[in-house]
């Protein structure tokens, strides 16, 4: 797994109280939401080196 680094973030209430809702509705920490928002958006800029790409979670199938 890779090394994780801390760092302070500010936002205002009302994002932050959006977010966790959001991390409680699909079972998350509101810090584990964040993480999973910042990935997500990496992804689809194509910002992520390749060896992040390939240990991210797999998407699902759609048939």
């Amino acid at each position: 797994m890779a090394e994780k680094k801390s760092f302070a973030l500010r936002m205002n209430a009302e994002m932050m109280k959006a977010v966790e809702k959001w991390a409680a509705d699909e079972f998350r920490s509101t810090n584990g939401q964040l993480e999973w928002i910042v990935q997500e958006a990496l992804k689809k800029s194509g910002r992520l080196p390749s060896s992040s790409q390939s240990s991210a979670e797999p998407e699902a199938q759609k048939d």
